[in-house]
């Protein structure tokens, strides 16, 4: 069995592109892999945020991952900072990255473009998301296709580890879904549908309403030629739609294309296809927001279940760079 691993960071109310690109996913890995999932509330640390907003976010975002159909019985599910390996195994591993590396990662280019101050854990997190890899042995990391450059670092790290110091790392595969893997903006379609993005509009959250998700999707934007069919290129916005509703019924996109002739009756499909989809994660989400303690301690049983396989991991990585073992 592969163990599979992906995180979240706790950045508030999830939207559909987390949901369709990457969490029902992992609910189908969790049935087929051994799965391991971490809220990675120390990589939000990189940018100002708030203590009490961060607590609450963390927790937040635990519930909508059990929500979404995470099941802690079938997968290891936690809170980063809860298993303490994960800071101690990145000093490792910055100790075997280097600055250029580094410095070339597109993420960081492009989160400090134009800042007169960059904290240091923007420039180094991508080692604190190897050591989240690597801590527990995972063959392979579901992504979008812009952290491939980040599972290559970790990768190369993992090499190289191991070449000066023995085999010590699984070396990790990427795997991006070839369907839903990148939702787009509903209102600037050229860009992945995310809670930055200035016009409200183009992102359904995970759980909008369906009056407000239904609004959302019928003011979507497509074009005017009138003419529906399958063109990610020249039909961005409309071949949007196309590939949400093709995730949604499990169908392709050119197939859902040949159901239609009108674009209303495009969106009026899609809207009721997602309404009907996240009715019960809505649903088990009530029920959870109502018992806080039990989420609580199925993190804390998550955590120690991490922790067990981590510091394993860590006392391998420790033993071969040399470090001398505790009495």
């Amino acid at each position: 069995m592969a163990t599979v691993l992906s995180g979240i960071q706790p950045s508030g109310d999830l939207h559909l592109g987390n949901y369709l690109g990457a969490i029902r996913n992992w609910v189908a890995d969790q049935y087929v892999h051994d799965a391991v999932y971490c809220v990675v509330d120390l990589h939000a640390l990189t940018l100002d945020i708030d203590p009490a907003e961060l607590r609450s976010r963390t927790h937040q975002t635990a519930v909508d991952l059990l929500a979404a159909g995470l099941d802690p019985e079938r997968c290891t599910l936690f809170v980063q900072s809860h298993v303490p390996e994960h800071p101690r195994l990145t000093w490792l591993l910055e100790c075997t990255a280097t600055m250029g590396e580094l410095g070339r990662m597109v993420a960081f280019k492009d989160k400090s473009a134009g800042r007169d101050s960059v904290r240091a854990g923007l420039f180094t997190y991508p080692v604190l998301q190897a050591a989240d890899i690597l801590l527990y042995d995972a063959d392979r990391v579901p992504v979008g296709d812009d952290q491939r450059q980040h599972i290559e670092l970790t990768r190369q790290l993992a090499e190289r580890f191991n070449s000066r110091y023995g085999a010590t790392f699984v070396v990790p595969e990427a795997s991006v879904p070839t369907v839903g893997a990148r939702v787009m903006d509903l209102q600037q379609p050229e860009r992945k549908m995310s809670k930055s993005v200035s016009s409200p509009l183009g992102t359904v959250l995970l759980f909008d309403t369906p009056e407000d998700l239904s609004r959302k999707v019928r003011r979507a934007v497509t074009d005017s030629d009138g003419d529906l069919r399958y063109d990610p290129v020249a039909k961005p916005g409309l071949a949007n739609l196309l590939e949400l509703l093709a995730v949604a019924t499990d169908r392709t996109p050119d197939l859902v294309a040949d159901g239609y002739l009108r674009y209303g009756d495009l969106k009026k499909d899609l809207a009721e296809a997602l309404v009907e989809l996240l009715r019960p994660v809505r649903q088990r989400r009530s029920e959870l927001v109502g018992d806080p303690g039990a989420v609580t301690a199925l993190l804390a049983i998550g955590a120690e279940k991490a922790h067990a396989v981590a510091a394993e991991t860590y006392r391998r990585a420790a033993d071969a760079i040399g470090l001398l073992p505790p009495g």
